[in-house]
């Protein structure tokens, strides 16, 4: 595990734990809003990005969501051969219902994670 994987994976686990809750008390668009945050996090690290889209893919499957799961099933794919060679869109949030190509704004309180597991 890389040094940013370290530093991030704390923030990354605590938003796919609110996931589980929340997606267990049946606000499943809460948690997919954590699964977003977590996806944001993890884009610096191949096996994070990749354990992120796993959870979003489990996540999809529960829900029996298809379009979410075949598109979690791609995106996989690409985290896992596209991450270390650094192409993925900054701030993507990861989901089937947005491009896997497009960059977004990055939230403040995420931006200021990952700049600080950057430096650590």
């Amino acid at each position: 595990m890389n040094r940013y994987a370290r530093h991030i994976h704390p923030y990354i686990e605590a938003e796919l734990e609110a996931a589980r809750c929340a997606e267990y008390v049946g606000k499943t668009k809460e948690a997919f809003t954590h699964l977003e945050r977590a996806h944001v996090l993890s884009q610096g690290s191949t096996a994070e990005h990749v354990r992120v889209h796993w959870q979003m893919l489990r996540s999809a499957l529960r829900q029996r969501c298809l379009g979410e799961a075949a598109g979690q099933v791609l995106r996989l794919v690409g985290a896992a051969t596209k991450t270390a060679v650094g192409l993925v869109p900054a701030g993507n949030t990861g989901g089937a219902n947005v491009s896997a190509f497009r960059s977004m704004p990055i939230a403040p309180d995420l931006q200021r994670l990952i700049d600080a597991a950057r430096d650590a």
